[in-house]
């Protein structure tokens, strides 16, 4: 498939033979000019070595210079986050340069067609990888290829922004190909402050930490702590804090204390009546119901911290509500707008879970599960068409979230001498 990807380039006289010379990082996979390096290293601090001249084919990535401002600037949304797109801008506006894409110095690698002699080297048999999973060169209508490309979304690290920004989308305009729809840089992870390496013995073991705090709360961590393309910084204690205030205690307790006074107070069943709608109680649910449009639309634009924000936002509104209808004190007064408080509780409870489901699957179907809402009706089609029904026998509520502890580190005794 890259052979013919390959033969493809040559054919739009996109390759030519010439000559190479200059800096190189193997831990990049990149060349760099003088200019570009720092001290002597690669701009992500990358060591570089110098590779003499040597025969190398180029791709002729400078005529495509015009061609890709011309995209980005009809496409203002194809490279994200903002940031990002004006990095991409500001290195294209610098000036474009014919890419070395083979080597004459080593064997392994995919061989060059009708070029023993060359292999070929840095990202063109890469990123062809794309295609070629999808059954390239086979793109009739039915095909793999046919259904699923262009991509809709392609996210990257940021480290690697450059040759998917610019190498690849002029790699597949000289093969007269569809470019990805979006492109998405996200950031890097730091601990305390610094950054992560085996060198600094700082590595973060995700397994440990699932098995340490759990695999909904370490996602709704990693995807809540930080906006969505920027540099993050991991510590212990953020995780506890950010989980245990917005998870244990805003959520957990929220669902606990509704679903226990329903168990204690409606005879073990979602009420088999309610009263008329408040005002407070219709604000409630329109407020439930906007949910499902606000977190798709934050999702997007993979803001998925404005994602979780809008539901977080949404339990806060479920926690002031309770507090301020007081359902435990209705009991003897007013069992009726008790049972009605509690349903409305439920209700935006449901919504609340079924969002939350593609970030913590597990603990929202365990909130769903409590909440009496069928298997088959947890869809986001069935925030509208599927309320919790009324009269349905419920179980004695569980805890979902348990409250993390920091660990507390014992300080070494010194005997005295």
């Amino acid at each position: 498939a890259v052979q013919q990807f390959w033969e493809t380039l040559v054919e739009k006289e996109a390759i030519y033979l010439g000559a190479y010379e200059g800096w190189y990082s193997v831990r990049d996979e990149c060349y760099y000019t003088e200019s570009e390096l720092v001290d002597g290293k690669a701009p992500t601090g990358a060591e570089v070595e110098w590779v003499a001249k040597e025969p190398s084919y180029f791709f002729k990535l400078s005529e495509y210079e015009d061609k890709l401002l011309e995209y980005y600037e009809k496409n203002p949304e194809f490279i994200a986050p903002e940031s990002r797109r004006n990095e991409v801008l500001g290195f294209v506006k610098q000036g474009l340069r014919d890419l070395s894409i083979s080597r004459t110095t080593f064997k392994w690698g995919v061989p060059v067609p009708g070029d023993d002699d060359h292999v070929m080297y840095v990202w063109i048999d890469a990123l062809a990888n794309y295609i070629s999973a999808l059954g390239y060169p086979n793109m009739e209508k039915g095909s793999e290829f046919d259904k699923f490309w262009p991509g809709s979304l392609h996210v990257v690290g940021k480290d690697i922004l450059r040759f998917h920004a610019i190498y690849w989308p002029a790699f597949l305009m000289a093969a007269d190909l569809p470019v990805p729809r979006r492109l998405f840089a996200h950031g890097w992870w730091t601990k305390d402050g610094e950054k992560i390496s085996k060198s600094l013995g700082n590595v973060i073991d995700p397994v440990e930490l699932v098995e340490k705090y759990g695999v909904d709360q370490t996602r709704f961590f990693l995807m809540s702590e930080v906006t969505f393309g920027s540099d993050g910084d991991f510590s212990n204690e953020k995780m506890i804090f950010k989980v245990n205030a917005n998870l244990a205690n805003e959520l957990g307790n929220l669902v606990h204390r509704t679903l226990t006074l329903v168990f204690k107070n409606c005879g073990k069943a979602v009420p088999s009546e309610i009263g008329a709608y408040t005002e407070e109680d219709e604000k409630l649910l329109a407020t439930a119901k906007a949910l499902r449009e606000k977190a798709s639309a934050a999702i997007s634009k993979q803001s998925i911290n404005k994602y979780v924000e809008a539901v977080v936002s949404m339990v806060w509104d479920c926690n002031k509500y309770i507090d301020e209808a007081a359902p435990w004190a209705l009991k003897k007064t007013d069992p009726d707008r008790m049972a009605t408080v509690l349903y409305v509780l439920m209700e935006a409870l449901r919504h609340v879970a079924i969002i939350y489901q593609p970030l913590i699957p597990g603990s929202a179907n365990k909130i769903l599960d409590m909440l009496t809402v069928p298997e088959d009706e947890r869809t986001f089609d069935h925030l509208e068409t599927s309320p919790v029904q009324l009269g349905t026998p419920v179980s004695k509520p569980k805890v979902v979230f348990p409250r993390l502890e920091i660990p507390v580190v014992e300080e070494e005794v010194v005997p005295a001498k």
